[in-house]
């Protein structure tokens, strides 16, 4: 069993250069999601008494619980790439004012099926967008996964399959379905898939654009969840050059914390079994693993007790936090208590990434259902 105690890794590599101007793709796809139906800015809640708990001076809490109406981030990441894989299949850009007109656009390209590899909300956004463009969807999730968020999977219309394994068996599996007329649409990469998993990363601005517009300052410090890499990336393009990065993972899945002991990406091995879900993920993405690399200050993998403590934290400031969304500010807590990195006095920005995905475990760690104070 690994050990109780976080795990902090100063990382070795860590650059400070290059600008945080977005790309060009970066702000068309956060001009593409403001286009969709139901967009609007996600939400920013001030802590300040956890700012004052943890000795920096504010602490701000981006709430991706409620996004495009899922329970997470992952749509912005999932609608841009199977828009941009679409558009990559058709040959031109579609001209487009609405979701009916962009549905007629994709027309020729007939009956396609959408495939994902999933613990929960990135299958739960691709089979969301292929519902919303009139396919079928087809999504593997690995043993374990809780029946909840495999409910919000199927509620979107997709088939379900479990596979025997990991995260990472249920990736290889995907995989294999690959065909003329099944997309494949991971938020992960291998040798020879890339240019899916890059668009994911790209999809992700769309988070940072509105912190821009919505703080006074950058923030001097970001936190945020690892899973395979892919929002880690995103926040490096957008603030290594102004901001100490923070990335937090399950102990049992700490694959960007050995892969940056190791000098190179390694595979944890599974099983993974965190309560933090999302982040059961044993292998770095290959596309986000340079950014990681160079742009990740401090990795800290954290037990799942950290997880569940801060749950009960952002409930109290009335944010619905999911295990794995609430992992941010464990492994700030985390970085507080220990001598790695020294915050005081800084301004730390933590990414909230999903809400209350399994509503019968939410209520058991926090000890109410998961509403809101007024739902």
């Amino acid at each position: 069993m690994p050990s109780a105690e976080p795990l902090l890794l100063r990382n070795p590599t860590r650059e400070r250069r290059g600008g945080t101007r977005p790309s060009r793709e970066q702000d068309l796809a956060t001009a593409f999601h403001r286009r969709l139906p139901g967009y609007t800015r996600t939400r920013i809640v001030d802590a300040p008494e956890l700012a004052a708990a943890f000795g920096i001076s504010a602490l701000t809490v981006k709430d991706e619980s409620h996004r495009l109406g899922l329970p997470s981030f992952k749509i912005l990441g999932a609608s841009w790439a199977v828009y941009r894989l679409l558009v990559s299949r058709l040959g031109y850009e579609p001209v487009w004012r609405d979701l009916s007109e962009l549905r007629a656009a994709f027309a020729p390209l007939g009956s396609l099926t959408l495939v994902a590899a999933t613990d929960g909300n990135h299958g739960r956004a691709v089979a969301h967008m292929a519902r919303l463009f009139g396919y079928e969807s087809r999504i593997l999730v690995p043993a374990g996964t809780a029946s909840a968020r495999i409910d919000g999977i199927t509620g979107e219309g997709a088939a379900v399959s479990v596979v025997n394994g990991t995260y990472d068996d249920a990736v290889r599996a995907s995989a294999e379905l690959a065909a003329d007329d099944v997309l494949v649409v991971s938020d992960t990469s291998w040798d020879g898939y890339t240019e899916v998993p890059r668009t994911v990363i790209e999809g992700y601005e769309t988070i940072f654009s509105e912190v821009d517009e919505q703080l006074p300052a950058s923030p001097e410090v970001v936190v945020v969840p690892m899973g395979v890499g892919a929002l880690a990336a995103a926040v490096v393009d957008h603030y290594s050059t102004t901001a100490q990065i923070i990335a937090v993972e399950p102990l049992s899945a700490a694959g960007g914390l050995r892969s940056v002991e190791a000098g190179h990406p390694v595979c944890v091995p599974g099983p993974h079994e965190s309560i933090m879900a999302g982040l059961n993920c044993g292998t770095v993405s290959v596309v986000a693993w340079p950014a990681l690399a160079r742009g990740v200050d401090l990795f800290v993998a954290i037990n799942d007790g950290a997880a569940e403590q801060a749950m009960r934290d952002l409930a109290e400031i009335d944010v619905i936090a999911g295990e794995t969304g609430a992992a941010s500010l464990a492994g700030l807590r985390a970085v507080t208590q220990s001598d790695a990195i020294d915050l005081a006095g800084r301004t730390a920005l933590v990414l909230c990434t999903e809400g209350a995905t399994d509503p019968i475990a939410y209520e058991r760690i926090v000890g109410r259902a998961p509403l809101r104070t007024g739902e």
